[in-house]
């Protein structure tokens, strides 16, 4: 993924050491850019020692920030010294840039606490977060309180940052494809697209028969060739599968492809169960694996808050993420459950061979002959984030659950897409979605990153995040 682009404010008060100014303000620039941040600064020709101190110096830098809005993903502020925190808070607030900020305060060396070398950064911090609060302003702190510029603690902050900027600029114009209509039974994937626009998130629906018609259509070109050798490629498939069924993969995975491409879409929900096999031939799940894997998340069901929650997820993470049912129990260990799907995972999440075939369920009462695409094996074992966002229409509001588990490797005896979750409190998890109206589905992500997304979705972008531990 692209790198970000920094607003950077370094400040200074004017009883307190210069020199710190100068060299915190060359570290903190150092750093960013060995990083491959951009940066976004007053120059030390715009104001002494290119520091926001005074209101005239606020504008300055509110000025040169609202000339590069449509580059800076985040704002980092950087206290050598005790910092001026009136002019930190008023050149954000007239700089009107909706983005993160990262509030960094210098440790103090504990040898040099004389007039000459004393920062005093611990305590100016407190000032400047207690002048943002004041005025409403959102913001992120370092995990200690002060902190060493070239400290591995601060190059994890700024990392982690980095991913709560790229969430909360890219969800706020995202756009969600939803290709058919929702399944008769399953209201549970119903969705208000008047609260997700309100949070800048776009849905383009298409109708299935589009899709259709246009794979229907197209001709065995090199494309299709080319597609073909990269199914067969992608998994092993099942040898009573043949070369037509392939073909007709092939030919709705570039249309699907195609479409969402055209549209501009960083999603897709599809209208996967039962239209497809029956009007078309072939399942989706395929499809859908290959272009999550190219970090172009697909939802079954046409769930489209499931499709936005695994683009947050890749969004994160920089990982594919999957689409599962909470399923069954397992053992008499209440912390472990089965998660499962047709499946739609992507092959990264399996780590070995797995079978490309028919679905299983579905294939015995409509046929297996139209069928092919399910992906069929069972996640491999590591770290995971879970989170489902829901549009809750009677009470008005965006809402998710967030938190963290670990994929197993015992073996489960079922079939399809498997995954054996153990989730802390699972139990207290399942009350709290049964309780609040949350669907059966969730994405899934091998990654650690439900603290960063509770902090872009709740702190940022204002939706109601509970926090699962």
């Amino acid at each position: 993924m692209q790198k970000s682009t920094f607003g950077v404010i370094i400040s200074n008060r004017s009883f307190f050491p210069d020199h710190l100014v100068t060299e915190g303000r060359e570290a903190i620039l150092r750093k960013l850019k060995k990083m491959g941040y951009d940066i976004v600064i007053l120059s030390e020709q715009d104001t002494p020692l290119g520091a926001v101190v005074t209101l005239v110096d606020a504008k300055k830098c509110a000025a040169l920030f609202q000339k590069n809005r449509e580059k800076i993903d985040g704002i980092i502020v950087c206290l050598p010294n005790f910092g001026e925190e009136i002019g930190i808070a008023s050149a954000i607030e007239m700089s009107k840039l909706e983005v993160p900020i990262l509030v960094q305060a210098c440790d103090d060396d504990p040898n040099k606490l004389d007039l000459a070398n004393r920062n005093d950064s611990f305590c100016g911090k407190l000032s400047v977060c207690n002048s943002l609060y004041q005025r409403g302003i959102k913001f992120t702190n370092t995990t200690l309180h002060t902190c060493s510029i070239d400290s591995n603690e601060l190059t994890n902050d700024i990392e982690r940052f980095e991913k709560i900027c790229r969430v909360v600029k890219r969800i706020r114009t995202a756009r969600i494809g939803v290709i058919g209509t929702r399944p008769n039974a399953f209201q549970t994937v119903r969705y208000s697209e008047k609260l997700l626009q309100a949070s800048g998130i776009t849905v383009s629906p298409v109708d299935l028969s589009e899709i259709i018609f246009k794979a229907q259509k197209m001709s065995d070109n090199e494309r299709v060739s080319k597609r073909v050798a990269e199914i067969k490629t992608y998994g092993k498939i099942n040898a009573m599968v043949t070369d037509e069924k392939i073909v007709k993969q092939a030919k709705l995975s570039l249309t699907l492809e195609k479409w969402i491409d055209e549209n501009e879409c960083d999603a897709s929900a599809i209208q996967c169960w039962d239209s497809l096999e029956n009007n078309y031939g072939c399942a989706a799940c395929l499809s859908m694996s290959m272009m999550g894997e190219k970090g172009k998340p697909s939802a079954c069901e046409t769930d489209v808050t499931g499709a936005l929650s695994m683009y947050v997820l890749h969004l994160a993470s920089g990982q594919p993420s999957g689409y599962l049912d909470w399923n069954n129990n397992f053992t008499d260990n209440r912390d472990i459950c089965i998660s499962q799907h047709c499946s739609n995972f992507p092959k990264s999440f399996f780590g070995t061979e797995f079978e490309i075939g028919n679905l299983d369920i579905l294939g015995t009462t409509i046929g297996p002959e139209k069928c092919f695409g399910a992906l069929k094996a069972q996640v491999v074992s590591g770290p995971m984030t879970f989170i489902k966002i829901s549009t809750d229409d009677i009470h008005g509001k965006i809402k998710t659950y967030i938190g963290e588990g670990e994929f197993l490797d015992q073996k489960i005896n079922s079939f399809g897409g498997l995954a054996l979750c153990k989730i802390p409190n699972l139990q207290k998890l399942m009350n709290y979605i049964c309780q609040n109206g949350y669907e059966h589905h969730v994405a899934m992500n091998r990654s650690l990153s439900a603290g960063l997304l509770e902090e872009a979705l709740g702190k940022y972008l204002g939706w109601e995040v509970y926090l699962h531990s």
